[in-house]
């Protein structure tokens, strides 16, 4: 009795003098009188904004936060104008009106988007004083870092406002989650019977987390990136903004809004699951929120979504799997948060939008808007109903992460048609290692992907002495990541190598192989077992790695083995440094530059040596022409090449070639579709400069052109993941493949710079023919290169060195073949 009284007191001291009287019984009551939301605060200034990206104030000022959003031109291009939704330029003003007329409504601006846009988080939650929302964010602490604490604390299970996050239109051309999202915001800010929930809630929305697609009517960013594919990535500002948003507020529940699968579908998803999670801490309420979301659509009776599919309950395995965490739900798993994607039902977008009648559109997206907002407050009915339970999960969650305990794989019918195909587990190693020194791939991809778990909320230490694990012998300054730690589940799911699942399913809906400790160029070691006993420091940022180690007066030597150092290259051939290339790749920087070369290895962390290789020929500074995608775009222009985007259409139209002494192919570039101009340049081109080329179009080039004597051969064509090669000189390393090929029939001096070995991680199977496999593949020359009869060098690639800004430790590799065949 004493703890019931001494919890109900806390609720009292720690609410605002609007909440106090309401629970004394002199607040108004629903239709009482004019509710304080309703008129609060109309002359209190608003704050200017700011755009925080990763940096969240340290001041608590308590809610609301109210901040004057700048007012953006009216655009009467946005194209969710024609659907009768909002468009982008109209949210500041909604929502800085809403500031003004209600005091549980808080907007900050989180990050802008590639070109510039504001991103908006909006927060609903009843009045907090700055001492209330000190101790929420003590609790949302403590629940992650003293779960066991937090369990026990009558206080926190009694008082803690349960967060959800809306996560609203991240695929720019599915509209209709904002504008459902806007008509729950409106409602909570000003309608009396929402008081009573804030209380106990926060509500947050990210209110279009792509403004620049939805302006433009496209699915991508404004760099032409698919936001809910970056999630372990994070190469675009808005999907960083997202991460530090669902790290800061550890939400219960999460929705990403999305568009379109006929009659509408709620996740959760079929198997195969992440092999990460904690499915027993998901699946109940998963499911159980999944159907009351779809109760709820169903009774809006739009015949559009009279049947809403669950994937879990409807679909074969595979179909819409919950493997990869690239995505906004699947990621926000591994931050304690029951997750759904919805798909709202009727299509809008592309060929619809343009070939249907305006009426027609704005009847579908009416409907959608309505299956939005149905599937958030039937979620947020869940949560409410739901909270207690909720948090015991979260908080089981991150005690099983930080005293390492296994899985518990989740039993038969823990849910109805849960079985053997749905479960998917693994066995946590004791800890990562990423070692620095002698024992170091790269001392910049290591720096690189240390700084990346820690903005991930990974807990890494540098140790301060040497030390011995799982009997390997580590230098003071390595960086080890224990995984006893809250977020152990999010930490393995970047570092480990994953798994083949070929056999396990027929098809994945997207890819089901990735890994930073294989792929991110850093030598990673996993310690399986044994007593761990480190004496180190927390790591807030990686220490810098450039170095210039060789005597004053001698020669220099780059060996890349990272874009970092292609970076640091291309930075020196830009000052007009003079470099020189040897045959095993390394680069020679003459000892007249030093100071050049001490300020480039500062500035991108390269190491250089003292050369000892033969320098054979001048380098000089590559301007590439790229038929590429946007993320090749963005990696070249990362490694600091010069790059001229290329294309069928645009050489057609008269681009032109001059100065350009690599030619890149990888998408959208046909020999056989130029004009008889166009295509007499390219062949010109080839007699003198270089090419690379990657994937199915640049295989089909190659051919085109007769550019080396070889075959290429197609893998299955959604053949996906990380595999092993073996390189010229029979070394094992990792690439990455998605719809691979390889090269058969080498002639003439073609060799092969890299061999497939076998599927690491992922989903590699037959054609049903039995043709483009695994096994089809192995041993076979995944690169080439050689001297085409046309007269220039050409490098060809099967596998996807630059996919999604992705593998980042490939992309020296492309730099390489890059330096190697300009001329």
């Amino acid at each position: 009795m004493r703890s019931i009284l001494l919890a109900a007191l806390l609720l009292t001291t720690l609410t605002t003098p609007a909440t106090a009287d309401r629970a004394t019984g002199r607040g108004h009551e629903p239709g009482n009188g004019p509710e304080r939301n309703q008129v609060a605060a109309t002359d209190a200034p608003l704050a200017t904004a700011t755009a925080r990206g990763d940096n969240w104030p340290d001041a608590n000022p308590g809610y609301p936060r109210r901040t004057q959003l700048r007012a953006y031109p009216e655009d009467p291009t946005d194209k969710a104008v024609k659907l009768g939704l909002a468009p982008y330029h109209s949210l500041a003003p909604r929502l800085n009106d809403l500031q003004r007329r209600s005091d549980r409504v808080s907007v900050e601006v989180v990050g802008r988007s590639t070109a510039g846009r504001d991103l908006y988080l909006v927060t609903l939650t009843a009045p907090e004083a700055p001492a209330e929302t000190r101790r929420q964010d003590a609790w949302r602490e403590k629940i992650e870092n003293d779960p066991v604490a937090a369990r026990r604390d009558i206080l926190l299970r009694a008082a803690y406002k349960a967060p959800v996050w809306v996560n609203a239109n991240i695929h720019g051309d599915e509209w209709e989650g904002t504008d459902g999202a806007l008509r729950v915001i409106e409602d909570l800010a000003l309608t009396p019977s929402a008081a009573p929930f804030l209380r106990r809630h926060r509500v947050y929305f990210t209110l279009s987390a792509n403004p620049d697609g939805r302006v433009a009517g496209t699915r991508a960013n404004g760099a032409g990136f698919d936001l809910n594919r970056d999630f372990v990535t994070n190469s675009q500002p808005e999907s960083r903004a997202l991460r530090d948003v669902v790290k800061r507020i550890q939400p219960l529940l999460v929705l990403d809004e999305h568009g379109y699968v006929a009659n509408t579908l709620i996740e959760p998803t079929t198997p195969p699951h992440g092999q990460n999670y904690d499915f027993d801490l998901y699946i109940r309420h998963g499911y159980a929120g999944g159907l009351r979301m779809e109760k709820a659509v169903r009774a809006l009776g739009h015949p559009e979504a009279a049947k809403p599919e669950i994937p879990f309950r409807d679909y074969e395995p595979g179909v819409w799997d919950g493997w990869a965490p690239i995505y906004t739900a699947q990621y926000s798993m591994y931050h304690g948060a029951v997750s759904y994607t919805v798909e709202v039902p009727a299509r809008v977008n592309r060929g619809e939008y343009q070939a249907l009648p305006e009426t027609e559109l704005r009847r579908r997206s009416a409907i959608n808007t309505d299956v939005v907002e149905a599937t958030v407050r039937s979620a947020l009915d869940y949560v409410r109903d739901n909270r207690t339970s909720m948090l015991d999960n979260q908080i089981e969650l991150f005690r099983r992460g930080l005293f390492g305990e296994p899985q518990r794989p989740a039993p038969d019918g823990i849910v109805p048609g849960f079985g053997p195909e749905d479960r998917y587990t693994t066995t946590f190693p004791r800890a990562y290692v990423i070692p620095v020194g002698a024992g170091q791939r790269s001392g910049a991809a290591a720096a690189r992907l240390v700084d990346h778990l820690v903005a991930h909320d990974v807990r890494v230490v540098r140790a301060e002495r040497p030390f011995t694990l799982a009997g390997r012998d580590h230098p003071a300054g390595s960086y080890v990541v224990d995984m006893h730690q809250p977020k152990r589940a999010l930490a393995n799911a970047l570092l480990e190598a994953g798994r083949d699942i070929s056999d396990r399913v027929d098809v994945m809906y997207d890819i089901s192989g990735w890994s930073h400790g294989l792929l991110w160029g850093a030598t990673v070691e996993a310690a399986v077992s044994g007593g761990l006993d480190v004496r180190g420091r927390p790591v807030a940022a990686a220490s810098p790695t450039g170095s210039v180690e060789a005597p004053p007066g001698s020669d220099l030597a780059l060996t890349p083995r990272d874009g970092k150092d292609a970076a640091a290259v291309n930075d020196l051939l830009a000052r007009g440094v003079e470099l020189r290339r040897a045959d095993d790749g390394t680069i020679v920087v003459p000892a007249s530059a030093r100071a050049a070369a001490t300020d480039a290895s500062d500035r991108h962390g390269a190491r250089f040596t003292a050369a000892t290789a033969a320098p054979t020929r001048p380098l000089p500074r590559p301007v590439v022409a790229g038929a590429v995608a946007a993320d090749e775009l963005k990696a070249l222009r990362d490694m600091g090449f010069e790059v001229r985007p290329v294309s069928t259409a645009t050489l057609n139209a008269g681009a032109d070639l001059a100065g350009v002494n690599v030619l890149l192919v990888s998408s959208g570039l046909r020999h056989d579709q130029l004009v008889p101009a166009a295509r007499a340049a390219v062949d010109a081109f080839l007699t003198r400069g270089g090419v690379v080329t990657r994937g199915a179009t640049g295989a089909r080039f190659a051919t085109d052109t007769a550019l080396l004597p070889v075959r290429p051969v197609a893998g299955r064509e959604d053949a996906n993941g990380v595999v092993s090669v073996v390189d010229g000189v029979g070394v094992q390393d990792h690439s990455f493949v998605y719809a691979p090929h390889w090269f058969t029939d080498l002639g003439g001096e073609v060799r092969a710079l890299q061999r497939y070995g076998g599927l690491v991680a992922g989903h590699w199977a037959s054609r049903p023919d039995g043709t483009g496999g695994q096994s089809e593949a192995a041993g076979q020359a995944a690169v080439v290169a050689g001297r085409s009869p046309r007269g220039g060098e050409a490098v060809l690639f099967g596998t996807e060195p630059l996919f999604r800004d992705h593998p980042k430790g490939l992309y020296w590799q492309v730099a390489d073949a890059i330096y190697r065949t300009a001329r």
